[in-house]
């Protein structure tokens, strides 16, 4: 392929994975520059976009502060709300006698004895009692259960005392980032793209569209979602199916009101497992999103309605649920050629952890970075690919730990799960060295990796995976109960002095945060993500 300057962007596809490319890449290239590069988006009217609550990592801070936007604004726009982490219900045991079982997973790193030595083996060893793991390492727990918001009005923008993330509208954040996109030089077309023509090298040489006949660029941008239209179709970059690892393929998605107006928004997604799957719930400031996740191998879209009918109750009267399949994996390439995917056209990994906006973060921040825009096309496609195909594998392992170490038997479904032919042989030697030791961060050392040892730890320890140390290699233990002591008393603290979730967002809704607009991120939008 003959290397020409790339100095024109198409980006087909809108909705979020289009919309946050064309923004970011927009603001990171110059387009309003004479010298920057062109960004064009074109989307169909025809196809509409699923306002379903979402949810995110911390890195959308970076991001949002990158494309300029006020957080009060983005709260506002986005429809969103905070959020710290999710509560795991049933996962680790199925309900019995009206008893159930959680765990929490927030973003917050655990707390670190002086000189940087983990608290993992400390709490393995009994040193902070009879209390959970993430709740005798963090504050955020205690946080959480008192419904208390992550941060005051008065904090800095995109910052304070707890870690956090949000929680938004699909279809108004999409608004929010075409808006934000215009306004930083994005020329935005509505068509329908009819034909994808190739040159005589196997490039992409124009997009025929009904409206706007043939479109040129120097790269295109696939974000058509699971269609895979240009880097799919056109290109021929096979599906990798996930489905032997990662089980559910369908979801139901169901919006529900709140019982009164006042009612307390939930500061972390709750998900709960059920006999083949499990229900998410997302707290928005004027309603809940809610689900079912699900494996049409082990249940019927039938009983998988009765559950989620069961779990959001009378909130769900009259209202119908949207009926999504779910094609679980990542493409073979995500470059080929001048063709890149990002979002659903480059893969796909069930939502329990949130990773679908990360992964569209990472793509868009590798590809303003590391742009070939004089040359060397090739080689930073085959970078992008390896980068990608890390992080989608790295991440399913992650996922599929949730499952395999589950204790459920009332379905198939959990039971297959945790067979060890279904478990990625990364996970398998990741847990036999985990039967010896906690994971630490030399388990971990790619820097596209979206999860660190820590995450695994809240997960491992969350399920009750037990960890044999050896007490004689841990001779802190009076540091530890200093310590755990301490994070016990602070998090009562921040649990009291913190706001009321949903008396926060009313206030900012209204009043806008104390603090000025920020300026450009000094962090890079999906760099290293923190949880």
């Amino acid at each position: 392929m003959t290397e020409r300057p790339i100095n024109d962007i198409l980006i087909v596809g809108g909705g979020t994975a289009g919309w946050m490319t064309a923004a970011y890449l927009a603001r990171r290239l110059g387009s309003t520059r004479p010298d920057g590069v062109r960004i064009t988006l074109i989307e169909s009217s025809e196809i509409g976009i699923i306002g379903v609550g979402e949810g995110t990592f911390p890195t959308i801070q970076n991001t949002m502060r990158t494309l300029g936007v006020d957080e009060a604004r983005f709260l506002r726009e986005a429809g969103a709300a905070f959020k710290q982490g999710i509560k795991f219900i049933d996962w680790k045991t199925a309900p019995k006698d009206g008893i159930h079982s959680h765990y929490y997973h927030p973003f917050a790193q655990p707390r670190l004895l002086n000189g940087g030595l983990d608290l993992a083996p400390y709490w393995l060893m009994g040193e902070a009692g009879d209390i959970p793991f993430s709740d005798a390492v963090t504050l955020q727990d205690k946080v959480c259960e008192a419904m208390r918001g992550p941060k005051r009005r008065d904090d800095p923008q995109y910052g304070g005392p707890m870690a956090y993330a949000y929680h938004f509208d699909a279809g108004k954040l999409a608004a929010l980032l075409r808006d934000v996109g215009k306004a930083t030089g994005v020329r935005h077309l509505l068509g329908n793209v009819l034909a994808v023509n190739k040159a005589d090298d196997g490039a992409i040489a124009s997009v025929t569209t009904r409206e706007h006949g043939d479109l040129v660029a120097d790269l295109y941008v696939d974000c058509t979602g699971f269609a895979g239209a240009l880097i799919g179709e056109a290109m021929g970059s096979a599906w990798i199916d996930k489905g032997d690892t990662l089980f559910v393929d369908r979801a139901l998605a169901l919006q529900v009101p709140y019982d009164r107006p006042d009612a307390p928004v939930a500061t972390t997604t709750i998900s709960t497992a059920h006999e083949a799957g499990w229900t998410w719930d997302i707290g928005l400031p004027d309603r809940r999103g809610t689900g079912y996740v699900y494996s049409s191998r082990h249940t019927t879209d039938d009983r998988a309605e009765q559950i989620l009918r069961g779990y959001v109750g009378q909130a769900g009267d009259g209202l119908t649920p949207r009926l999504l399949k779910l094609k679980v994996g990542h493409r073979q390439a995500h470059w080929i050629r001048n063709c890149v995917a990002v979002g659903l056209s480059g893969g796909f990994l069930e939502p329990l952890e949130s990773t679908g906006i990360v992964l569209i973060e990472a793509a868009a921040y590798m590809l303003a970075r590391n742009l070939p825009r004089r040359g060397g096309m090739e080689a930073a496609a085959r970078q992008f690919n390896a980068a990608m195909t890390d992080r989608y594998l790295r991440a399913i392992d992650f996922i599929k730990l949730h499952y395999c170490l589950s204790q459920r038997t009332d379905n198939r479904f959990w039971t297959d799960n945790a067979d060890p032919a279904s478990i990625p042989e990364t996970l398998r030697d990741h847990l036999a060295m985990w039967k010896y030791r906690p994971p630490n961060v030399f388990d971990f050392p790619n820097l596209h990796e979206s999860f660190k040892y820590f995450n695994y730890q809240y997960i491992l320890y969350g399920m009750g995976f037990e960890t044999r140390v050896d007490p004689a290699a841990h001779v802190h233990g009076d540091l530890a109960r200093a310590d755990f002591a301490r994070v016990r008393e602070a998090g009562l603290r921040a649990a009291a002095g913190l706001p009321d979730h949903r008396a926060l967002l009313t206030e900012i809704h209204a009043h806008g945060f104390s603090t000025a607009a920020p300026g450009l991120a000094t962090a890079e939008a999906g760099e290293a993500p923190r949880r």
